[in-house]
């Protein structure tokens, strides 16, 4: 009697794993992630955040979900896709670019939102401050832009940060090249994609940041009282082999003062 007994409650242990193990999977807390470009154009900021969820002891699959919505570069979208995250219910969402945290943030008014945007917060109206936290372009009106600027005799241009800039940073690159018109951009992977030069933050240093303070929410910390995190380095990315075909002789003082040379 006794044996089988213990028999009995050992398969019905068994029986129970696979109940106990979807019940731990199920309790995982979920991270709803929401960007305005397409996943193929954000491979490395994925990765980098990632990095910095590990840094704060969380691995995607083991002990966090995460949950993506892409919009595709239809800004017209960011606002389902976040009323979307919110009806799951996430412990937190992250918004990559302005659009997204604007959507996120009028989506929800309780869920933590951890941004990263290349503009003054305070200033497009996502935060109160900086310690204190309390108009769209269509992808298709690139070539007319660089046409009409062609046709202006523009003879050099500046290229903002944007979630959309950076997704389309291909086409914005070719296009530069198409009209021979030398451009500066806001990020290093203009420049790795072909670009002639950046000056600015480090993009994926950014989506780590996100991803500690992500961890450091999920583990309770108050998102009001967290800063909000400002790049302190700045770096200069050169092309020389795109300044060669535009016929620019880069100055040997510049490439001297160059955090990374590109041949």
């Amino acid at each position: 009697m006794k044996r089988r007994k213990f028999l009995t409650l050992l398969g019905g242990a068994a029986a129970a794993w696979p109940l106990a193990a979807r019940a731990q999977q199920a309790a995982m807390p979920l991270v709803g992630f929401l960007r305005s470009t397409s996943a193929n154009a954000s491979i490395d900021l994925v990765a980098a955040l990632r990095r910095g969820l590990a840094e704060a002891g969380y691995t995607e699959g083991q002990n966090i979900a995460i949950d993506y919505r892409w919009a595709e570069n239809r800004n017209e979208r960011l606002a389902a896709l976040a009323a979307d995250l919110v009806r799951r219910q996430c412990a937190l969402i992250v918004a990559g670019g302005d659009g997204a945290a604007h959507a996120a943030k009028a989506a929800t008014a309780t869920i933590p939102i951890v941004f990263a945007t290349g503009d003054d917060p305070v200033k497009v109206g996502l935060v109160a401050g900086l310690n204190r936290p309390g108009g769209n372009i269509s992808e298709r009106d690139f070539d007319t832009a660089f046409a009409t600027l062609a046709q202006q005799r523009v003879e050099a241009l500046l290229i903002v940060g944007n979630a959309l800039f950076t997704g389309q940073r291909y086409r914005l690159v070719a296009a530069a090249a198409r009209y021979a018109l030398p451009t500066i951009y806001p990020l290093r992977e203009f420049v790795a994609a072909g670009g002639l030069m950046s000056y600015g933050g480090s993009l994926t240093e950014a989506y780590r940041q996100v991803g500690i303070y992500a961890g450091r929410i999920l583990k309770g910390e108050k998102p009001a009282d967290l800063p909000v995190t400002l790049p302190t380095k700045f770096e200069l990315v050169i092309n020389l082999q795109t300044a060669k075909g535009l016929g620019i002789e880069i100055p040997p003082t510049l490439l001297a003062r160059a955090d990374e040379v590109i041949e």
